[in-house]
């Protein structure tokens, strides 16, 4: 590192000029990058994907959608066969497919005065209005209400209701990126000037700057093998301010310490590259996962990191020209000597609430939300009243769609004489199953088990739940795999970085630790929705997206072994010079406490801006990377941390000779 900051000083005005080169080509990037980038959720290899993908090739309408549903409720004399010119036109106006009495004759579509049927949205291209899953919108039910009402019996009621009818809080429209990203940077200025209190404040933020473009010319890169989706175009700005500020605070604050760019190169800089590459790691998980828009997510994120890592290695010591030595923190000093006294007090405090959250996050729920989580008012809410009232089981909002190729006959009859199953119907080699329980409840899912294992070889089965189920099985299954690999991987690194055995398994359990606190307040915040509304201004749906756990768990674990990085580093290099583990503990806290809460801070704000409106899902996520963050910071790293390593003294530094043989750095014997 050292050489690298002789390198770049020594030729100031080339690097310069590459910077500024850099910077355009990266506006240029992002230019053609735009045009190109997915709005597709793709799951190739998920049989639920294949045969929505056949269902929506084959007759341009349904698949993963879920179905929206008008209720109507007749007056006396008038029949369900009534309504049929109300269904016919909403089909040749919408483009919609439509299932009803009047189209099936099936009398499990009327109850006493109360009749409904199913909607499918149509497709774009032949002037249709799409319909939506859950939280991305669509116009089609005020559609539905629009056409069918005026051709309704006089004296009928109609309210049209559906999982996306009911789910009020799934799209609130929310901040725009440019404005989340004059949020960010907002917040990065004021914390910024409180840490430096001076211009120095505005270096990390120039480097951050700096890195986004160069971001994007990697994306551009990656575009050539992958799809980007444009998540990830959502997510890099924010992600990359955050972590690129990051990593400059580490130069900058060990340059005002040291009084040399050498100096702190020689320190910081390899915490740098350790850190990004922790990060990294990380984000394996979601790199190695079947799934389009995870692998760009984590590419994403990799390549922001990494740019981030250049940039403050390189451009940065062309910024940092006069020494400002800085003292250690003195309230960070006596907050971390606070700790040491009383660490078995702010072992079993810290440990218990970070326990008490991970038994929360047992009960998550991954699946599809049920109508009991959703809207308690409004014209969906009515017509879900109107149905159950009528007893009409609330699963036939979840119906599916089952794909039958030409010269397979009798599907519909073996699927209507199963167990769970409402009623099915049949039009033109494509049949569509009215489960009564919900698709987000076990009865509903245990119908599409049933379902899948009865169908011949060459029906395939459908829908929104099916293709989640298929998602959650096949990202959870090998978890608990990447999850070895990612660990082994991040002790082997840790292990050489701090010469010692124990360190990075205490790093490793203590991030596991903060996942699984991050994943009850998800549950508690999303899940049970306490205080949600009235904080995000977002109605909670009773679930948590299926792909959170695995999301979430790739961006914290990187930037919480990024914190870890930063204060273990320091905590080693003085007990190096010392041989005192307290000392190490009081030293490491005090260099890297304001730091790591600045750090906090920023990237916290950066999710938080990220979780005001918008997707559901999108909130859900970002809000809780920010929650994690703050977690991170506070009872991890200002808690647990110091209170473990002080408890554990000399074993905390224990690397025995056969180890550092392997790992190529000199051993370090407990005592």
């Amino acid at each position: 590192m050292e050489k690298l900051s002789r390198y770049v000083l020594a030729h100031k005005r080339l690097v310069g000029w590459l910077t500024v080169g850099v910077v355009l080509l990266g506006g240029a990037a992002l230019a053609l990058l735009l045009p190109n980038v997915s709005e597709r959720n793709a799951y190739p290899g998920l049989p639920g994907y294949e045969a929505n993908q056949k269902i929506l090739q084959t007759y341009g309408t349904g698949g993963y959608e879920r179905p929206f549903v008008p209720v109507i409720t007749l007056p006396q004399g008038a029949t369900a066969q009534d309504v049929g010119p109300a269904f016919d036109a909403v089909a040749q106006q919408t483009k919609s497919r439509v299932a009803s009495y009047a189209n099936t004759g099936d009398s499990r579509f009327v109850s006493g005065q109360t009749t409904f049927g199913l909607v499918f949205g149509g497709p774009v291209e032949q002037g249709g209005i799409p319909g939506s899953a859950l939280g991305e919108g669509s116009e089609l039910d005020t559609a539905i209400d629009a056409i069918m009402r005026p051709l309704l019996p006089p004296g009928s009621t109609l309210h049209v209701t559906g999982l996306d009818s009911l789910a009020t809080g799934a799209d609130t429209g929310g901040l725009n990126v440019p404005v989340k990203l004059l949020i960010t940077i907002g917040a990065a200025i004021v914390i910024l000037a409180w840490v430096f209190r001076s211009v120095l404040a505005f270096v990390p933020l120039l480097t951050a700057l700096v890195a986004l473009p160069v971001s994007f010319i990697g994306l551009l890169v990656a575009s050539l093998v992958i799809d980007i989706h444009e998540t990830t175009l959502t997510m890099i700005p924010l992600f990359g301010l955050g972590i690129a500020i990051d990593y400059a605070l580490i130069l900058v604050t060990r340059w005002r310490e040291e009084g040399d760019v050498h100096r702190a190169m020689a320190t910081a800089g390899h915490a740098i590259v350790f850190s990004s590459g922790a990060v990294a790691i990380g984000l394996l998980a979601m790199i190695v996962l079947p799934v389009p828009i995870m692998r760009s997510l984590g590419i994403g994120g990799m390549i922001v990191t990494a740019a981030s890592a250049l940039v403050s290695l390189t451009v940065l010591p062309l910024l940092l020209t006069k020494a400002k030595p800085e003292k250690e923190s003195a309230a960070w000093a006596k907050w971390a000597a606070t700790i040491v006294k009383h660490r078995w007090l702010a072992l079993i405090s810290a440990t218990g609430v970070l326990v008490a959250l991970s038994i929360a996050a047992l009960g998550i729920n991954l699946n599809v939300p049920t109508t009991d989580n959703l809207a308690r008012s409004g014209n969906g809410h009515d017509g879900l009243i109107a149905l159950t009232q009528a007893g009409i089981p609330t699963g036939v909002l979840t119906a599916f769609d089952v794909y039958v190729p030409p010269g397979v006959t009798g599907v519909d009859e073996t699927l209507r004489s199963l167990p769970g199953v409402y009623a099915v119907t049949a039009r033109d080699g494509l049949v569509t199953v009215l489960p009564f329980g919900e698709g987000g409840s076990e009865g509903g899912k245990d119908t599409i088990r049933r379902v899948r294992a009865a169908v011949p070889d060459g029906v395939l089965v459908g829908g929104n739940v099916t293709q989640q189920i298929d998602y959650v099985d096949v990202t959870y299954r090998a978890f608990p795999w990447m999850l070895g690999l990612i660990a082994v991987i991040t002790f082997v690194m840790l292990a050489r970085a701090f010469r010692s055995i124990i360190l990075p398994l205490k790093a490793i359990a203590m991030n596991l630790l903060s996942l699984g606190a991050v994943l009850g307040a998800t549950v508690i915040l999303w899940q049970w929705g306490w205080g949600t509304e009235a904080v995000l201004g977002i109605q909670p749906d009773g679930a948590v997206g299926t792909f959170i756990p695995v999301t979430v768990f790739a961006f914290l674990y990187g930037l919480s072994m990024d914190y870890e990085v930063f204060i273990l580093a320091s905590m080693r290099e003085e007990y190096d010079r010392t041989g005192s583990t307290r000392h190490a503990v009081i030293h490491g806290v005090s260099k890297t406490g304001r730091l790591v809460t600045c750090a906090a801070l920023i990237l916290f704000f950066s999710f938080a801006s990220m979780a005001t409106g918008g997707e559901l899902d999108v909130a859900i996520f970002a809000s809780a990377v920010g929650l994690g963050i703050l977690i991170d910071a506070t009872l991890i790293r200002s808690m647990l941390v110091p209170a473990v390593v002080a408890t554990m003294g000399k074993w905390n530094w224990w690397l025995p000779g056969w180890a550092a043989t392997v790992l190529n750095v000199r051993s370090s014997p407990k005592s």
